[in-house]
């Protein structure tokens, strides 16, 4: 027992000076939150734990509050025992140790519970934003502050630590110190709880003059932090890349103030990375709306004036002046309906006076051709201006398009074309202010000139380059397409570049808006999918926009069985998708396509077959062998544009015994032959197929139903 007790305080020791040695600070001084352990024999009140409070003290008994913080240890005992010195005598065993360091701190903001934490000496950032609940949804992770005890205040990146790992991204943290954890400016001024997805679509910008804004034609137009090297493709693919109405050729960019134009189909085209423009802190990215470009052709008749939707559209034979008219919303109440002109090609004018047309004295209405315009005037009077005619054409100007209030406007040559739309009420919700037309007089010549008044407004730039306008001219602001996917209402005003052709055995077969962003299953659904009788394993495209002729064919079977992205096609504008029936002729599917089942079978015919099939599966989808069949002399034949050759499978003994190794293999454009017991004589069976395969394969034939008949 004495062995036992003496080894049981060679260990007590032992773990008390490893504890010891453990615990002495590392900087060789005491700080606040630290626990010291008092040890004198005999003496209660002295030995148990006192911990280094927030002052740096530890409060002694008999002797008060003693400040330690900032000594070493071993200067700590001496002031410990010279405090204790006058309360208490024989010192000379007075133990003082560090038993545990101890970091108390202050955590504040975003957090979800906020308030003092007391954590091991060791602990960083991350442990204290634990022990505080965890940092709140919308909290600005990459300016958070810690600030010290001197008053000092450090910033820094926490969500870089957890990006990279970085223990060197956090700063090192002392007793007393508070972290603050702010909250995201996109969080706004008002308390809401936030979800993941909600959060996610306000961007992480949090830093205002350095954040990259987006917006426009995007998915999820959001402000967004600036990130060094990132590109311009990096930052729509964070805003959820472009939609489908989005104009991919007009993206632009605006560092600063200096606007650029990037071209984003053009570098998808190319992949050249020169064409990618540097985005810079503070940079403002915009994907505008595709719109219709200028619509001129053979099949064009413009409208212009006192009408409800001025512009040029696309006619057809059999339209007549009313149908035309009536196409862009109909005279206004403004317009004067006695005067109507039309312009000819050739450079004819008809008057049209529609009101004695409506009183049925007016007799027939001109017509109308591809290349005409008709012009519908204002009335001379009106309730809110006065005569048009009081104003000569050389002190005019002529607004039209959308505009809330298009008209002729006197002019004077110290305006600008700000002035113009402003006085015309400025553009409408639908204007496209990007493709304004002028269209500039001189003599009896006219030239357009665009301007894209939406990048001067967003850019700013030189007043210099604003055009100038004078007297005579006419400006032009287009109206945005409301809808340009519109296939059905619209089709004659979408060009065979933008479409697609859907036939066959489809929910609604038709012509349907397609861009390079579409894929071959986003066709497919907009034509409402396959009906129930298409035959989806042979879905034909033709593509027509590449040189010569090529014909794709989509198993859209394997591609549900499989999700193998690689067997669907491109499909690009132009194209052309058939969807077949099933019940189709059997003309329709080429003899290499198909293996013909012959004899004595439930359903000889002509089946599919492909590569993971084998006879097997043909005789069952052939309804099996009848009961007068010989199930032990089935012949295959295999064609070949070389030579041909013939099989024997006894379909009897592969039974019995399993062996896959008998069953022959076949494939597409083969022939399956199974005789009866009408035919078991050998110069009947060569005579069904001897002129199907050479000698060779008819002697080995013979061999192999010598050899079945032997058993």
């Amino acid at each position: 027992m004495k062995i036992v007790a003496t080894l049981l305080a060679l260990a007590l020791f032992l773990a008390l000076a490893v504890v010891r040695a453990g615990a002495q600070p590392s900087d060789g001084a005491l700080r606040i939150g630290d626990v010291l352990t008092i040890g004198l024999p005999g003496e209660a009140a002295l030995n148990k734990d006192f911990p280094v409070d927030r002052k740096g003290a530890i409060t002694l008994p008999e002797a008060g509050a003693l400040r330690v913080a900032g000594h070493s240890l071993d200067a700590a005992t001496v002031m410990i025992r010279d405090a204790l010195a006058h309360a208490y005598r024989d010192l000379d065993k007075l133990s003082v140790t560090l038993k545990e360091r101890r970091l108390p701190l202050t955590v504040l903001g975003y957090v979800k519970n906020p308030g003092d934490v007391v954590l091991a000496g060791d602990a960083n950032v991350q442990t204290a934003l634990v022990a505080a609940g965890g940092v709140s949804q919308g909290a600005q992770l990459d300016r958070m502050t810690v600030t010290h005890a001197d008053g000092k205040r450090e910033q820094f990146d926490y969500k870089k630590y957890l990006d990279t790992g970085d223990a060197n991204a956090l700063p090192r943290l002392a007793p007393l110190d508070v972290i603050f954890v702010p909250a995201s400016p996109l969080t706004g001024n008002v308390q809401i709880d936030f979800d993941g997805r909600t959060l996610a679509a306000t961007g992480d910008g949090g830093e205002e003059r350095s954040a990259i804004r987006i917006f426009g034609e995007v998915n999820t137009p959001a402000t967004f932090a600036y990130r060094k090297g990132a590109s311009v493709i990096d930052m729509i693919m964070r805003a959820g890349g472009v939609t489908r109405y989005s104009a991919p050729e007009q993206i632009r960019i605006l560092n600063k103030t200096k606007p650029v134009i990037f071209n984003l189909q053009a570098y998808l085209d190319t992949g050249d990375t020169a064409l990618l423009p540097d985005v810079e802190p503070g940079a403002t990215i915009y994907v505008p709306k595709s719109v219709e470009e200028i619509r001129s052709g053979k099949l064009t008749v413009y409208v212009m004036g006192e009408v409800a939707k001025p512009g040029a559209f696309e006619t057809r034979d059999g339209a007549s002046f009313i149908d035309i008219l009536a196409n862009a919303g109909g005279p206004t109440r403004y317009a004067d309906t006695r005067q109507i002109h039309i312009i000819h090609g050739d450079g004819k004018i008809t008057n049209v006076d529609l009101v004695k047309y409506a009183d049925g004295s007016g007799g027939q209405l001109p017509s109308v051709k591809p290349g005409d315009a008709i012009f519908v005037p204002e009335k001379n009077e009106s309730a809110d201006q006065p005569s048009w005619l009081k104003i000569a054409p050389t002190r005019a100007v002529q607004v039209l398009g959308a505009l809330y209030k298009p008209g002729r406007y006197e002019w004077s040559d110290e305006m600008s074309l700000f002035d113009l739309l402003s006085n015309a009420g400025g553009p409408t919700a639908h204007a496209d202010i990007s493709h304004i037309q002028i269209l500039r007089k001189d003599g009896d010549k006219a030239a357009p000139v665009l301007f894209d008044l939406d990048t001067f407004l967003k850019g700013g730039g030189s007043l210099q380059n604003v055009p100038k306008i004078h007297a005579g001219y006419v400006v032009m602001v287009p109206e945005l397409p409301q809808d340009t996917a519109d296939n059905k209402a619209q089709w004659m005003r979408q060009g065979p570049e933008r479409s697609i052709y859907v036939m066959g055995q489809v929910g609604i077969p038709g012509r349907y808006a397609f861009n390079t962003g579409l894929g071959f299953l986003d066709i497919l659904t907009a034509a409402n999918g396959p009906t129930a009788g298409a035959d989806v394993r042979n879905i034909r495209v033709a593509h027509r926009g590449e040189k010569g002729s090529r014909v794709s064919r989509v198993n859209l079977s394997a591609y549900f069985a499989t999700g193998d992205e690689k067997l669907l096609p491109k499909v690009r504008p132009g194209d052309v998708i058939f969807v077949p029936d099933q019940s189709k002729n059997y003309l329709d599917e080429p003899p290499s396509e198909v293996v013909r089942v012959l004899g004595a079978v439930g359903k000889p015919g002509r089946y599919p077959y492909s590569d993971e099939m084998s006879i097997l599966d043909l005789l069952a989808e052939a309804g099996g062998p009848t009961a007068d069949a010989l199930q032990d002399r089935i012949i295959v034949v295999n064609l070949s544009s070389t030579q041909s050759q013939a099989h024997v499978f006894d379909l009897l003994a592969f039974a019995k015994t399993g062996d896959i190794r008998r069953v022959p293999v076949v494939r597409a454009g083969d022939v399956v032959y199974i005789p009866n017991h009408g035919q078991d004589e050998w110069q009947q069976i060569t005579g069904a197929i001897g002129n199907m395969v050479s000698a060779a394969s008819l002697a080995g034939i013979a061999a192999s139903l010598s050899h079945s008949s032997g058993h």
